[in-house]
């Protein structure tokens, strides 16, 4: 791919950034059979008042409420079926066994992997970046290799690679963003380089919404025979993900942003670099045989699957992906698509605030600042009006700096946040600008 046709991939879809108009205002609508009133009833938590207030919750980006087939299936399985998996011949092992593959397998035909050995389990997306990182990340870099990511990424996507640079003498290359929380292609394509061992980057940045163009930095990377890790854990409860059509080497996501239960998540990886890679851990059920010589270890996936896995919540992420694909990746992610562009009309509306984070294709997250007032004091504010949003670095503390502020405030979307809530809102930030006069 040119640098002309990569660059354009990032042109795919409009976040609508302008003043509100009366075109962009019918925005406020869902699409056609979208039923979010009906969803919300599937959310107990939802029903109730914080500090006097209908809780409306705008904390989605981490970590999102439970529907109650998820909470029901966690229950369910305890209360009827839970034994230890892999290991029994009696009939409560053989229930829980196949549960948790059929958990696996849901999971599989989720992200469309080719395998289900193709999906390992893990507690969340910054094990399973760790776990690359151990065990390709080791046993593949030497001195002087070079590791890229972007300048959006989240601490879970820096960190590790840091500590890996420390352990082989690799060195981490950064690629750089422009003002409007937007990759530079172009820059991107410039670091790649006859060392570079592995990219790594974000699906979707957790403190801007920038959603990357991944499959152009995928195909700019596999044309020089680079593998490419995706963090997907903003993007994968947003937008359906196709990991064979993107053609990724390696996939992570968080099942507690994905409706899921806490504590479970998923790393895929295509099986000639599973197959490849040593162990992480060693221990219970990624052995095949063991003598005080020598250990054998196990087939793919149980390879890297040491120990007693999180069996009900990763039964319980099975169950809520089959949630999502009852309502639809695609419905779900243009009805977001809509909120974002109402919220973002509702707070260009403000003279005092500034959104952080512009590309033109972004996710649901709105990341914001106002003049003279601290994030902290925002989300503190707004608590008192029982609107949960979050204030921080939201562990991305390299975005915080490029774009020369401490901290943001973030309102992120899910799949049951409604025009209304939105505009509560914008109603307590200006509350918030009252009270600091």
């Amino acid at each position: 791919m040119n640098k002309v046709s990569a660059s354009q991939a990032v042109m795919t879809q409009n976040a609508a950034h302008s003043a509100p108009n009366a075109s962009s205002l019918k925005t406020r609508s869902s699409p056609a059979g979208y039923n979010v009133a009906k969803l919300r009833e599937d959310f107990p938590i939802l029903r109730q008042t914080v500090n006097g207030k209908p809780l409306v919750y705008l904390d989605n980006a981490a970590t999102t409420q439970k529907p109650t087939a998820v909470i029901d299936c966690i229950r369910r399985v305890y209360e009827n079926d839970y034994s230890n998996v892999h290991r029994g011949v009696h009939t409560l092992s053989q229930r829980s066994t196949d549960l948790f593959e059929g958990a696996r397998e849901k999971l599989q035909q989720f992200l469309n992997a080719k395998h289900s050995h193709e999906i390992v389990f893990v507690r969340g997306t910054t094990e399973a970046i760790n776990l690359v990182a151990q065990s390709f990340g080791r046993s593949t870099l030497k001195e002087g290799d070079e590791i890229l990511i972007t300048a959006m990424e989240h601490h879970s996507n820096i960190v590790p690679w840091q500590m890996l640079c420390e352990q082989t003498g690799a060195k981490l290359k950064v690629a750089p963003i422009g003002r409007t929380g937007e990759l530079l292609l172009d820059e991107f394509e410039r670091l790649l380089s006859p060392r570079t061992r592995l990219v790594s980057v974000c699906h979707m940045s957790n403190a801007l919404g920038t959603i990357n163009p991944v499959k152009a930095i995928i195909e700019l990377a596999h044309s020089r025979d680079i593998p490419v890790l995706l963090d997907g854990a903003q993007a994968a409860p947003h937008m359906a993900v196709d990991v064979q059509d993107l053609d990724c080497d390696f996939y992570a996501l968080s099942g507690h942003k994905l409706y899921g239960p806490t504590g479970v998540g998923i790393l895929y990886g295509k099986e000639k670099w599973l197959e490849a890679m040593p162990p992480y851990q060693g221990g219970g059920d990624m052995i095949r045989r063991v003598t005080f010589e020598r250990t054998e270890y196990n087939a793919l996936p149980f390879k890297f699957e040491a120990g007693t896995p999180n069996i009900v919540d990763a039964i319980a992420l099975g169950t809520a992906v089959e949630y999502l694909e009852t309502i639809g990746m695609d419905a779900i992610a243009e009805y977001e698509n809509r909120l974002l562009q109402y919220a973002t009309e509702r707070a260009l509306e403000i003279p005092q605030l500034t959104i952080v984070g512009t590309a033109e294709r972004k996710g649901a997250i709105l990341s914001f600042t106002l003049e003279r007032i601290h994030p902290h004091d925002i989300g503190t504010i707004l608590d008192h009006l029982g609107i949960a949003i979050r204030a921080g670095h939201h562990c991305a503390m390299p975005v915080m700096d490029f774009f020369g502020v401490p901290a943001t405030a973030r309102a992120s979307f899910g799949l049951y946040n409604t025009f209304e809530e939105i505009d509560i809102l914008v109603d307590g930030i200006r509350k918030v600008i009252e009270v600091f006069g």
